[in-house]
């Protein structure tokens, strides 16, 4: 992950930033962050992740999942603007669905990791995510088949809950789905 140290961006600044291109932006505590556009296999991942629970929310009428990028806003002082893999924001949560990005704390974030990204990931928006509250966060490893699972418990999140590819994951945000893994990870 590519940062710049060299000033604290402002909401305004980050807003002006060019859409597409090979980067994607992040702020976090203030520093913009870039990342390389994600792989193929990245891609079809979250594809299929997306596609598996899109369908499930559709039929249950339970909210809206997002794919990256889609900016979320947790703060604006310092500003922290995050674009995960996928979001999910619950029915009773839409609210937060802005015009332009996601404005508060989304019920499920997912991150893909990428060689360039996994440090940051594992340690920087895990931590992040725990700071402002976001119920769930998925770290989805395609080098190994894994997803870990952390669910929030009085405001920390404890040892994931890890999941492979011949398992079925499962999640209290969707009652009722049972995600096989060996879909999510195929080609």
């Amino acid at each position: 992950m590519k940062t710049s140290s060299l000033k604290e961006w402002t909401y305004e600044e980050f807003m002006s930033l060019p859409e597409g291109g090979p980067f994607r932006y992040e702020i976090i505590d203030g520093e913009l962050c870039m990342t390389p556009s994600p792989s193929p296999r990245h891609q079809e991942i979250s594809r299929n992740l997306l596609r598996v629970i899109d369908v499930f929310l559709l039929q249950k009428n339970l909210g809206k999942i997002f794919a990256a990028p889609c900016d979320v806003v947790f703060s604006k002082d310092p500003l922290q603007v995050v674009d995960p893999d996928l979001l999910f924001v619950s029915k009773e949560h839409l609210s937060i669905i802005g015009e332009k990005n996601i404005q508060g704390v989304p019920d499920l974030t997912v991150e893909i990791l990428s060689p360039t990204t996994a440090t940051s990931d594992r340690r920087v928006k895990h931590s992040l995510y725990e700071r402002f509250g976001v119920p769930e966060y998925w770290i989805v490893d395609p080098a190994t088949n894994t997803i870990q699972v952390f669910r929030l418990v009085d405001g920390h999140y404890p040892a994931p809950i890890e999941y492979g590819k011949s398992d079925r994951l499962e999640s209290p945000l969707f009652p009722g789905l049972s995600i096989p893994l060996s879909e999510v990870f195929s080609s």
